[in-house]
């Protein structure tokens, strides 16, 4: 039986940013750490220092199995492979009497009794729980745990408001949902078919927006402006547009040469462009585009004009 009140020894797997980030807003939130996992000790005893509890592991091994939740925090491409390892630990491989299938039988059995009592979350944004799918035969609860936001190595950023995506069987969704309660996030429960499609549009708000702001860093170098000077620039820019989305909306929001229907400017700053990378300019000429799809909706003829604009352009 899971007891939703009982605090749960946690293992986290691949303990990276997010796994340390996570690590340790739980252990200030009383939750007890148990195997903290890297490839090496070296890294392992980092992420424990970074966490402030846990015992440093270098590999897998059944130690997991002390936990009652196991976090698998690698990367994407590490997951299958991890649940895979992780489902082989716990088995009892009985010797003796009875064929090979009686001998089978019975260490599925061993081991569903060491997993029926285990949650096993991983944290990708893009992967569903059907990943995990070599636990779930032995009785583990599987399912998924994406906080949409940031993580570096330098900080542990609060989840407080912060949206966590969150899937899988229903014990997994309930200690999910635990989770964010504990750390003041907002749980979005979302079919596994649909996180992909998620992770793009989280994907935009976040790297590729990161992308666009460093190139026009660049593009302001390039105009004559010191590095501090650029970003000073910019970032002011991009905080008002954002605060602007926010209060007002995307389509009040909107500003610059497209949302005036200045073609010539966007033709200009396009000319301007052809002596930085092909990147440069065929990014301004794509998001121009896609300015007048998705911010000038419900205004018909702009919109019409504009895209008649922007098919000539090469």
């Amino acid at each position: 039986m899971r007891s939703d009140n009982k605090i749960p020894i946690v293992a986290i797997v691949g303990a990276g940013r997010v796994g340390s980030a996570l690590g340790s807003l739980l252990h200030e939130k009383g939750w007890r750490i148990g195997p903290v996992v890297t490839r090496s000790m070296q890294t392992a005893r980092l992420a424990q220092r970074r966490i402030g509890s846990g015992t440093p592991q270098a590999g897998l091994s059944d130690t997991v199995l002390s936990a009652d939740l196991i976090l698998i925090t690698t990367a994407d491409r590490a997951i299958a492979e991890t649940a895979a390892t992780i489902a082989r630990f716990g088995v009892s491989n009985p010797s003796g009497a009875g064929n090979k299938t009686q001998r089978q039988s019975a260490a599925q059995k061993t081991n569903s009794k060491d997993w029926r009592s285990k949650i096993v979350l991983h944290t990708s944004g893009a992967l569903g729980s059907d990943v995990l799918r070599p636990l779930a035969p032995l009785g583990a609860a599987t399912g998924s745990l994406h906080p949409l936001q940031t993580f570096s190595a330098k900080n542990v950023p609060s989840l407080a408001g912060v949206t966590c995506v969150v899937e899988g069987s229903a014990p997994a969704v309930r200690m999910a949902r635990r989770i964010c309660r504990t750390l003041g996030a907002i749980a979005v429960v979302l079919p596994p078919a649909r996180k992909a499609a998620y992770h793009a549009g989280a994907a935009l708000a976040a790297g590729h927006v990161l992308a666009v702001v460093e190139t026009a860093v660049r593009i302001l170098m390039n105009a004559g402006f010191s590095r501090t000077n650029a970003v000073r620039a910019v970032l002011p820019l991009t905080r008002q547009t954002l605060a602007n989305f926010e209060r007002l909306g995307a389509h009040a929001a909107w500003t610059g040469p497209l949302s005036r229907a200045d073609v010539a400017v966007v033709r200009r700053h396009l000319e301007a462009l052809r002596g930085f990378p092909r990147e440069y300019r065929e990014t301004y000429v794509a998001l121009s585009r896609l300015a007048v799809n998705v911010l000038a909706n419900g205004r018909t003829a702009k919109k019409r004009q504009l895209k008649s604009a922007l098919a000539g352009i090469k």
